[in-house]
């Protein structure tokens, strides 16, 4: 589990390197001028120019026949299992997946469905794993009704799916009648580092979304694309969590400029990265996933000290980052980090281990 940043508290310092999620990231000028040029209108009853437009470049770029504009990824995981399943129901994904680890149990407590956890390396599971896990289908069993992926698998190190891994899954599973959901949380983050297209990588999946509000840098926002049908029952749940705006087409021209400028610069963040953990990895003690894209995992066994003692010590310094099981720490590179604030984190980590 992700430990919550502190608030600012009398005595420790101002954060100078925040390392502790893309979810940190603040719209730029540039971002906020185009938020307050934005053409609005009342989204609920489909006037909104801005978020129209939003929603039909994110269906062509992820190659589906509509899109619907929602607050937050949570939001379109929840919306996206609630159209997909009935009470009951069964949904397959990895153990650490997002569903399961970080959405306050969401999908039994709106759905009534269970989630049915499925193993394997890096966050991501086989179709031979998948193909194990399918029940008999008989009146015992629960009803199977949807698979999930994410990509990138935050919790399996920010690593990405490979395309025909992607398409060995969303194959077996429709082969079985199950459909298929993507959580894209930071799936430009894995198109970027593969150099596959969006459109490919969700090609087999029913439905699919896009978070703005981590490495693309949108205060809020996330897109939720699938068949027409699908985003037709979709505005049903969105209506009933409370998810439908008024003007909120000045959120959603944060996220259009996202797309026209922040998707290429996630390379950048990518080769922080890799700097951070070569860095790290330096530090005697400590053990460093090698990093796919822009998250830094490292386990501090080794240095006799647990995550939350060294994430502690690293506040006093300035630098903040996330704590993700008693051993487990997580740094995030995203565009508020410069290369020099990647150095500024090794050296306070050199010291705090030093200590």
């Amino acid at each position: 589990m992700v430990h919550a940043p502190s608030r600012p508290t009398p005595g420790l310092p101002p954060v100078r390197v925040n390392l502790y999620s893309d979810t940190q990231t603040r719209p730029t000028q540039a971002m906020k001028a185009a938020m307050l040029e934005a053409e609005v209108g009342d989204e609920q009853a489909g006037l909104d120019p801005t978020i129209d437009a939003l929603c039909d470049r994110m269906a062509a770029l992820l190659g589906k026949e509509a899109a619907i504009f929602l607050p937050s990824g949570t939001m379109c995981n929840q919306v996206a299992i609630l159209t997909h399943c009935r009470p009951g129901d069964a949904v397959l994904a990895h153990r650490t997946a997002h569903i399961l680890t970080a959405e306050g149990g969401g999908a039994a407590a709106l759905t009534g469905a269970q989630i049915m956890p499925l193993e394997g390396e890096g966050g991501q599971y086989t179709a031979d794993t998948l193909l194990a896990a399918f029940n008999g289908g008989s009146r015992y069993d629960m009803p199977q009704t949807l698979v999930e992926v994410e990509q990138t698998a935050n919790l399996g190190g920010g690593t990405v799916w490979p395309l025909a891994a992607l398409n060995a899954v969303a194959d077996l599973a429709h082969a079985r009648g199950i459909a298929t959901h993507m959580d894209g949380a930071r799936l430009m983050n894995a198109v970027v580092a593969a150099g596959v297209p969006a459109h490919e990588m969700a090609a087999g999946y029913d439905s699919v979304w896009l978070d703005f509000t981590k490495g693309l840098g949108a205060p809020l926002g996330a897109v939720l694309c699938g068949s027409a049908a699908f985003i037709d029952r979709a505005w049903r749940w969105k209506q009933r969590l409370g998810g439908s705006l008024r003007q909120g087409g000045i959120c959603a021209a944060a996220c259009l400029y996202a797309l026209d400028h922040n998707i290429d610069r996630l390379a950048d963040d990518h080769d922080n990265a890799r700097v951070l953990a070569r860095g790290l990895a330096q530090i005697p003690g400590l053990a460093v996933q090698s990093p796919q894209t822009n998250l830094v995992f490292f386990d501090t066994t080794g240095t006799g000290r647990n995550a939350s003692d060294i994430a502690g010590a690293l506040r006093q310094l300035g630098v903040m980052v996330s704590v993700m099981g008693t051993y487990r720490g997580r740094a995030c590179t995203h565009l508020d980090v410069t290369r020099a604030q990647v150095d500024e984190a090794v050296a306070a980590m050199q010291q705090v281990l030093a200590a």
